[in-house]
């Protein structure tokens, strides 16, 4: 019985993927420079229909940014967000939505 509950405990966490894919928040910070100049230095957006990404989910952010990195997100100023979204690795991504998430 003990292995079994060891087991389900070990497989949620893998499951959840935030075991896996922790980012780090201060390089992400580091890399939100260019983030900056429409989602603001604070995470709150300069530009009116912006999306705030200050204290926004981490795993909505990783999602988000995925999705426009593989074009699965268009419409609106999505070009935008898709070229700056291919130059980033996927701990980029993860730091990142670390980072943002971190700011409350």
């Amino acid at each position: 019985m003990k292995k079994v509950a060891i087991g389900l405990v070990l497989g949620m966490g893998l499951l959840s993927g935030n075991v896996l894919a922790a980012g780090d928040a201060a390089a992400g910070q580091a890399k939100a420079a260019i983030c900056a100049a429409c989602h603001g230095a604070d995470g709150i957006a300069v530009i009116p229909g912006y999306p705030n990404l200050k204290g926004q989910n981490e795993q909505y952010i990783v999602t988000s940014i995925n999705a426009y990195k593989n074009k699965e997100r268009n419409g609106g100023l999505a070009a935008v967000m898709q070229a700056q979204a291919s130059m980033l690795s996927e701990a980029d991504i993860a730091n990142l939505a670390a980072y943002y998430s971190s700011l409350k």
